[in-house]
């Protein structure tokens, strides 16, 4: 049987640092199990994330700024701004431009393990 894994309640995210994952782009992985992951993401202005697919599906929620998420296909491309939320299946291309700086919050079904935070 695999280990269950599972964060302390409550964690806060002023308790995590951030990891730089691209240049511009920074994660903080908050809460989770081997199910389901919580991510703060900040992205600075002009920072890129390119076109890449995963077997997460990933759901997201704007909090601040302005994003334009990128797809293989143009016409799946859009602009999310405060209070947008959006979601990508798993295997699903997709990539970001920050507009403007963006803290945004993502959550992954299933977990993805390469996010545990490195101690």
């Amino acid at each position: 049987m695999q280990e269950k894994i599972k964060t302390h309640n409550p964690l806060s995210r002023n308790q995590i640092s951030p990891f730089e994952a691209l240049p511009g782009i920074f994660r903080q992985t908050l809460a989770y199990t081997r199910d389901t992951m919580l991510c703060f993401f900040h992205l600075n202005k002009g920072a890129d994330i390119p076109l890449h697919n995963h077997p997460n599906v990933q759901i997201g929620y704007i909090i601040k700024g302005k994003v334009k998420f990128l797809s293989e296909y143009p016409t799946h491309e859009f602009i999310a701004t405060l209070g947008d939320s959006y979601i990508f299946d798993k295997h699903e291309k997709h990539g970001a431009n920050a507009m403007e700086d963006t803290d945004l919050i993502e959550v992954f079904h299933p977990y993805r393990p390469e996010y545990e935070p490195q101690l």
